[in-house]
Order: C-alpha cells, then structure tokens, then sequence
C-alpha cells in the first residue's frame, strides 16, 4: 500500500468502523460500573451503600493514577507494532478474566467482599486504561482534519453507547428477569452471573477486531524520536504538556460533567425502579430510547460541527438536554405527570429520554473531539506530539471524579436513609421524594456549571488551521518549535 493509497483507507468508512468498535469494551465496563454494580453489590450481594460506593471510587482513583503513565508510556513507546497496538493487545485477555470475576463474587462475609469488590474492580479498571487510553490516542494520529476528527470519535461515542446499552438492555430483558424466588428481576443474583460471562467474551472480541482492524496503518502513523529521557525530565514533561490552557479548560468543565455523570448513572436506577416504579421490561423498553439517541446525536454531531464550530455547539446542545431531562422529575414532584403504571407514563417518559439524551450525547462528541485538536496546539508550544498523554489526562479526570459521584451517591442514599433490600412500592414516600429532590438539584446545576466553563474553550476552528499550517511550515524550514 502506497502513501497516496495508506491516505485514504486511513479517513475511509471501513477505518473509521474498526476504529470506533473497540470502544464497546469500554462502554461495557462503564455501564456496568456506572448503571447496576451498586445496585448489585447494595441490594442484591448485601454491602451497604457507602461501602460500595466507596470501594468503586476507591478504585476509580487508584486507576486514574495510572492514566498520565499509560500515556506517556504510550507516547514514547517503540516496537515494530507501533505506540499503540501492543497495549491494546495486551489488554483483551485480562479485561475479560477480570469483569468476568466482578459479577460472580464468593460467599464470603461482608468485609471480606468489600475487600473483594475492591480489588477486582481496581483490576478490571486498570487493564481497561491499558487498552481505552492507546486506542483513543490513535484518533489524532489518523486525521488531522477538524471535521473528520469529530466523524471518528463519533463513530467511537457510537459505539461505546451502543455496546454500553444492549449489554444494559441485555441484562433487563434477558437475564434480570423475575422468577420463582425473584419477583423482582433487578434482585435475580444468578443473573449478573450471565450478564458477566456474556458480556466478559463481547468484550474480548471487540478489543481484537479493532486492534486488527487498524493494525495495517501502524507504518503510517507517528513515530517517538529515540532520546534517552530521565524520570525527571518525563515528569516535567507531563506537567508542562498538561499545563495547556486549552486541555486545562475541557479538564475542568470534565470534572464538572463527570461528578454528574457519576451521580446520575448511580442514582437513576434507583429512580427507575423506586420512583416511578417501573418493571425489568419497562426499564428495558426505556432504554430503548438511548439506541434511537445515540443514532441522532451521531448524525447531528458533524454537521454541526461543520455549520457552528464545536465549542458553540456542544454549549447549546447540552444546555437544552439538561433542561430537557430534568423536566418529567420535576412535574412528577409538582403533582403534574402521569400516575406510576398509567398508559401515558412510558411514552412520555421514552420521548424525554430520546430528546434529552440526543443533545447530550451529541454534546460528548464535539468534547471529545475539541481534545484531539488540543494535540496540535500543544506540540506547535512544546514540540511534542502527546496523544497518549491528553487522552490519559482526560481519562484520569473522568475516573476520578467519576468515582467520586459513584461515592457520593451513595453518601445520598445513605443520608435520605435509603433501605437496604428494599421492594418497589414499600419504601416511604418521603425518603423517595427527597432522593428525587436532590437527584434533579444537583445533577443538573453541575451540568450547567460545566457548559459555562466549555464556553471559554480558545481553539476554534480557525485557531486549528492556523496550528497546522505553522506546524507544516515549521517542518518544512526543519525548525523545531521551542
């Protein structure tokens, strides 16, 4: 394959379909963390709330420590396969084995189970950053184009909703399901049994086919210069490289939009099933709506992009899908939304969800791709390409403060005095009003916290191009930015 051919295979439909399937490993494993393992763990396996709240971020934080060392690793990494493709590799075998053991925990007392969640969750977290951080790094390296960075890591969203949610829906439908010492599916235990297993081999695959599926461009994509670096000068280096003005704005709208995140994917099980009291097959009816959500946001996201610029973009479309999500709560609170089990109930509550999540979802793809653009300007500043290092940052953020929602929802069950073993129906009304109350307060006040801190986002479409064309003159003349 020649240079002129490499080009353009690399923007293809057929790259950008490998490329965006691996991330269905990672949708997975953040579903489940995000969605059922509390519930799980709480409800079903026995360990209070706190304590699984607090085992996940324990576990979180211990793995986003690693991420800035994955990326740099990464970086600077030299083999006849590449910076990336040998972590990813690496990773497939482990992230299966480890997720595997998540959902089928012995019978042991609860310290010791507390223990056990803990470990196992630190390990499936730190195989997974041994594949997500490598492979989204490749993002960069395969285009430079503001437009068609947007298409790819698109196609990534796309694929790590869509993997995330039919294993969720998987679960409701088809192993969470009701039976004879089980009225409630979501209280079934041998069911995450399956789920695990199941999703553990879907995993696996998708990790191996993308990595294949890109492994003919490794001659095509960026080489690390061979220099001997001290520890020293490679932590000052990860500081001066994070320290970009640009990174350090998406960095902390991140932690704002990921302490959400952490809270609403936490709690909104409960809602699901406390609050408006919905059966396995309603929750699986209604997560439906995310399929037709993330089909939209992929199709809005780029052209989008294309008219408005990306920072503007993501501001406006996040802000109306807060807004948007927040509404069905805040009738139901005010007395004027549909009965549980009324006939109104699921198609209002489906159409909320579709819109909502649609404007949200694309949102998160015009963020993660106004990353990829912060590479170039770094380099034009420090003369450095640091792929792996942005996106380790970036993860290193969404796992912390992540796992500090997760823990903080279950501080918030644990202070409206949230039952243990609780049956849909027979939890006091008051304690459900009152988890519901701070549910819609606090998600959507740090959301839009987070999209006024988006708003100062420096790199702009004309700001990138210029970024390219200096770094292209720069190499043409063979002078090293300083």
């Amino acid at each position: 394959m020649n240079d002129a051919e490499a080009k353009r295979q690399l923007i293809s439909l057929r790259t950008k379909l490998f490329y965006g399937f691996g991330s269905v490993a990672f949708g997975i494993k953040d579903n489940g963390f995000q969605t059922i393992l509390l519930l799980f763990y709480n409800q079903v396996v026995g360990l209070p709330g706190q304590w699984v709240g607090g085992a996940i971020a324990i576990a979180l934080f211990v793995d986003a420590f690693l991420d800035p060392v994955v990326g740099q690793f990464s970086d600077n990494l030299r083999t006849k396969w590449g910076r990336r493709h040998p972590l990813m590799y690496a990773a497939a075998l482990p992230v299966a084995i480890s997720y595997l053991l998540l959902w089928n925990p012995p019978h042991w007392g609860q310290g010791a189970l507390f223990l056990y969640l803990l470990i196992v969750a630190i390990v499936v977290r730190t195989f997974i950053t041994f594949y997500e951080i490598p492979s989204s790094a490749l993002a960069p390296e395969l285009t430079q184009d503001y437009d068609q960075r947007t298409s790819f890591l698109g196609y990534r969203v796309f694929f790590a909703w869509y993997g995330g949610m039919t294993m969720y829906s998987l679960a409701f439908m088809v192993f969470l399901t009701p039976d004879a010492a089980h009225k409630v599916g979501q209280l079934n235990a041998t069911g995450y049994s399956h789920y695990g297993v199941t999703a553990a081999v879907i995993m696996f695959g998708a990790i191996l086919i993308s990595a294949l599926g890109t492994h003919k461009f490794i001659p095509w994509l960026r080489k690390p210069p061979a220099e001997r670096v001290s520890v020293f000068q490679n932590v000052r280096r990860i500081f001066s490289t994070l320290a970009n003005r640009a990174f350090l704005i998406l960095m902390l709208a991140g932690v704002l939009f990921n302490l959400a995140t952490g809270l609403l994917f936490a709690l909104n099980i409960y809602l699901l099933t406390y609050f408006w009291e919905l059966s396995n097959v309603q929750i699986f009816v209604l997560a439906l709506s995310a399929f037709i959500a993330v089909a939209v946001a992929f199709s809005i996201a780029l052209p989008l992009s294309r008219r408005y610029g990306k920072r503007r973009a993501a501001v406006v479309l996040f802000v109306i899908g807060t807004a948007i999500s927040a509404v069905p709560v805040v009738l139901r609170l005010l007395g004027m939304f549909p009965a549980n089990g009324a006939p109104a109930l699921m198609p209002l509550l489906f159409g909320f969800t579709a819109v909502s999540a649609s404007l949200q979802i694309g949102s998160s793809i015009l963020l993660v791709s106004m990353l990829a653009d912060v590479v170039e300007d770094s380099e034009r500043k420090t003369g450095r390409r640091s792929e792996g290092l942005f996106f380790a940052g970036n993860s290193f953020m969404q796992k912390a403060v992540t796992g500090l929602g997760v823990f903080a929802s279950g501080v918030v069950l644990a202070l409206v005095h949230f039952p243990q073993n609780a049956l849909p129906g027979h939890v006091d009304p008051a304690v459900v009003r009152n988890l519901a109350i701070v549910y819609v307060v606090a998600i959507s006040g740090i959301y839009l916290l987070a999209t006024l801190v988006i708003s100062y986002f420096p790199i702009t479409r004309e700001v990138h191009e210029e970024n390219l064309r200096r770094l292209a003159a720069e190499a043409a003349e063979g002078q090293a930015p300083l």
